[in-house]
């Protein structure tokens, strides 16, 4: 089995002159997309990315860009236009994040650098996965806020056939980064909480390019820490079932900053794939009344911590069994539960049905 997966590797700077001249072409034919959308809005006349292939057709001579780049720009430009839908979209100038795209097989590695339009980009570190001649799909070279590029490199990797019998519920929190439903916990480390004075003391003093870099600094290890604690879960079992809670909404309260820091999006994604990586796979349930079902007798008991006022109580016992809990690891319990019966739903109505057809003579 075969899974896509995206590596990304921050290129030396010496390569940011060439970047970024590319990088203002590709502004200039995005532009060019959108006063041509513009235009045709007066015949009530969308553009597809055929048509607007065909009229960019001839302008990677001018502008000194891969043909195929400047195809990845037209084909990008109409699907952000119809997920956004909108008749036209923004114009995208200086403060616009760098991005030159490419496609599939128009960049070759030979172990050390990758070549594309001729010229050899450096990377400042390598994955062990990126062998000399891999085929490598349809990229992209982008930028960050402080003008570093990076290249990311699409390829494909074998998947583990045999996973980990084992199985695990997970429950996400802020204090703590995920709670397992064996006991164990992964503690969140708050890397943008430990660092937002040395923040507000930037902004305050108007050195904005300090602030920014402890932003890059924070994102980037956020995200070392989630790739290290989801690879040891993703490797140690074989069944990760998760709750389904939404950052999204929480983000709109008073808690969006901690909601932020700890990442739970970016943790949940991160699960997913590497779970399949490793021949596994990853289950999202309602974790509704999760922490208030007692997970040995599958009461709603009496003495069960109840809304946001005992949000407090992190130990309770079941008044029906007497089991003494940890609320999150209830919670967890409980949410590995309902992906089990979740499952044996699944297996039983497929049997039923393949069961039935055998009957029918089917």
């Amino acid at each position: 089995m075969k899974q896509h997966l995206t590596i990304k590797l921050r290129l030396r700077d010496k390569h940011a002159a060439e970047l970024n001249r590319q990088a203002r072409a590709v502004n200039a034919v995005w532009n060019y997309c959108n006063e041509a959308q513009r235009h045709m809005l007066r015949w009530d006349r969308w553009l597809s990315a055929f048509d607007l292939m065909n009229l960019t057709s001839h302008s990677y001579l001018e502008l000194n860009l891969h043909s195929s780049t400047i195809q990845r720009v037209c084909a990008r430009y109409v699907k952000c236009r119809f997920a956004v839908k909108m008749p036209y979209l923004r114009w995208r100038g200086k403060k616009s994040l760098g991005w030159v795209p490419f496609n599939t097989s128009r960049v070759s590695f030979d172990g050390k650098t990758f070549k594309f339009r001729g010229v050899c980009y450096e990377p400042m570190h390598l994955r062990d996965l990126l062998i000399p001649g891999i085929k490598i799909g349809a990229g992209s070279f982008n930028a960050d806020n402080r003008g570093h590029w990076y290249i990311n490199v699409p390829i494909e990797i074998d998947c583990v056939n045999v996973a980990s019998n084992s199985k695990v519920g997970i429950d996400l929190g802020l204090k703590n980064l995920a709670v397992l439903s064996d006991g164990d916990v992964v503690e969140a480390p708050q890397f943008y909480r430990k660092n937002e004075a040395a923040i507000a003391t930037a902004q305050r003093a108007k050195k904005g390019k300090r602030a920014r870099a402890t932003h890059s600094k924070i994102a980037n290890r956020r995200k070392d820490f989630l790739h290290k604690a989801s690879t040891r879960i993703a490797k140690e079992y074989g069944l990760i079932v998760v709750g389904n809670i939404g950052p999204s909404k929480l983000a709109k309260t008073h808690l969006a900053k901690s909601i932020h820091d700890a990442g739970w999006a970016d943790f949940k994604r991160m699960l997913s794939y590497k779970s399949i990586r490793n021949g596994g796979s990853t289950l999202e349930v309602s974790e509704a009344f999760s922490s208030q079902v007692c997970s040995e007798c599958g009461s709603l008991p009496t003495s069960r911590p109840r809304g946001i006022a005992d949000l407090g109580i992190r130990e309770w016992t079941c008044s029906d069994c007497g089991t003494v809990h940890d609320r999150d690891v209830n919670a967890a319990r409980n949410i590995l539960h309902r992906g089990l019966a979740m499952l044996a739903e699944g297996a039983s109505k497929s049997g039923s049905g393949q069961s039935c057809r055998v009957e029918a003579g089917l």
